[in-house]
């Protein structure tokens, strides 16, 4: 079974076909960061312009790439949500006329759920139940994963997430945007001791997230003024340091909640090289095994909702030909908080800017656990 993904929540067009008896095929994606860099982040209307223009030629592309024709696409997967509405409206779209005109099913991805799932594409793939940290723009999450569709939400962000706070962190530093791999990049030139910034909700007791103090007080220590380069780099060591240190500890603290001995970390913050070596250090201390995504499918991209959709098609969550099937409904070309199951003819494709994960359904059937 061929299914073609397609991910536009945000500001990267992300495209790949993949095939349940072979694995990846071909997968493009395009970035909008240079486009954004000017504005400090992500303009909502320029990523759907974005997305409209890059969408269709990356799908040939892929196509290409993998030797497949197009009538050969056995299922459409695009991303529901969440995400930017217009930019979400574009894959949806596109991935609903095409699953239309091919006869074939169409699936609604969460978002998220294709970040979680992401590691199961790796060598080093892990075996259900295990504990999820997201944190992937906007969010920062612990989940309990019994299996697909199986979530339970251990933590969340109560403000800014540990992206957002890299993101502000860097706009203060004058660094450039996304704000992850710049603060890294300078982070590895600082010197450790000349700060000390504030581990929010480290000692909470919770599972938890809050990032706004951090970002203000790194906001602070700039305004008082910064002596020179090597001031900023340590700084900005400070900064991965906070928010690697509350990443790690609130995921040890979930493992022991809950009893489970694996932690799949994914979102675009897991491509830290900070935050993995941290975690790797972990594993024989604690006595547990972490996983990650390839680095290549850290960011959002099209190969995680391509396998998203087609672990929901083989577990059971099947469309007739042409009918959108989403892990949850909406309303018709918009976004909608009433979960429902029912597929809804072409007109009635959806999105869905706001959606927790914990609202997913389980499939009619799950992988065993081990």
């Amino acid at each position: 079974m061929r299914v073609l993904g397609i991910e536009t929540s945000c500001d990267e067009t992300g495209i790949a076909l993949y095939c349940t008896e072979r694995g990846l095929l071909g997968q493009a994606l395009h970035t909008q960061i240079a486009m954004h860099e000017r504005y400090g982040g992500v303009v909502p209307e320029l990523a759907s312009r974005d997305h409209i223009r890059r969408v269709v030629p990356l799908v040939e592309q892929v196509l290409e790439q993998a030797g497949v024709a197009v009538a050969e696409i056995d299922a459409v997967a695009y991303t529901e949500g969440p995400g930017l509405a217009g930019a979400l409206l574009v894959g949806a779209g596109v991935g609903a006329a095409m699953a239309f005109a091919l006869g074939v099913p169409a699936i609604g991805v969460h978002h998220l759920e294709g970040h979680l799932l992401s590691p199961l594409l790796s060598a080093d793939a892990p075996a259900f139940p295990f504990v999820a940290l997201l944190v992937s723009g906007g969010h920062t999450q612990l989940m309990d994963v019994a299996g697909i569709g199986r979530y339970r939400l251990l933590g969340d962000t109560l403000d800014d997430a540990a992206g957002e706070a890299f993101d502000k962190s860097a706009q203060s530093l004058g660094l450039g945007y996304p704000g992850g791999p710049a603060i890294a990049r300078l982070a590895a030139l600082g010197r450790p001791g000349r700060y000390r910034l504030p581990r929010p909700m480290l000692h909470s007791g919770d599972l938890e997230f809050s990032f706004s103090g951090l970002k203000t007080a790194v906001a602070h220590a700039v305004r008082d003024g910064l002596s020179d380069e090597q001031a900023r780099a340590d700084l900005a060591a400070e900064v991965e340091a906070a928010i690697v240190e509350v990443l790690v500890a609130k995921s040890l603290r979930a493992l022991r909640d809950t009893g489970r001995t694996r932690l799949v970390v994914a979102g675009g913050v897991s491509a830290n090289l900070r935050l993995r070596e941290r975690l790797a250090a972990e594993q024989a201390r604690a006595g547990i095994r972490v996983h990650f995504p390839e680095l290549a499918l850290c960011s959002d991209n099209g190969a995680m909702i391509a396998f998203a959709g087609a672990l929901r098609l083989q577990a059971g969550t099947l469309a007739a030909p042409g009918v959108p099937q989403a892990a949850a409904g909406g309303t018709p070309g918009t976004s909608s908080d009433t979960a429902s199951n029912s597929g809804k003819s072409i007109d009635g494709f959806r999105v869905r800017p706001r959606w927790s994960l914990d609202e997913l359904p389980a499939p009619g059937q799950c992988p065993q656990e081990d």
